[in-house]
């Protein structure tokens, strides 16, 4: 998966296209919000880089990584 400076995963539009091409990014289309440079896996939470470290913001973002589990799903 593709890190930060400070270890932290990146996911969705904090994925540059150096991060993508370096992780052998095979989709045709960019990462959901939430997902990683692996497709079809999402991080939410304190593991997330960006992420404001609080337990609400946490839970609000896991709801919001299941409805891309269920595109992904889909596709």
């Amino acid at each position: 998966m593709a890190l930060d400076a400070r270890g932290f995963i990146k996911t969705g539009p904090d994925l540059s296209q150096d991060d993508l091409v370096a992780k052998h990014w095979p989709l045709a289309r960019a990462p959901h919000l939430l997902e990683t440079s692996l497709p079809g896996v999402f991080a939410v939470g304190d593991v997330r880089a960006g992420h404001i470290q609080r337990v609400a913001s946490a839970v609000g973002e896991g709801s919001i990584a299941i409805s891309f589990v269920h595109q992904v799903l889909q596709e």
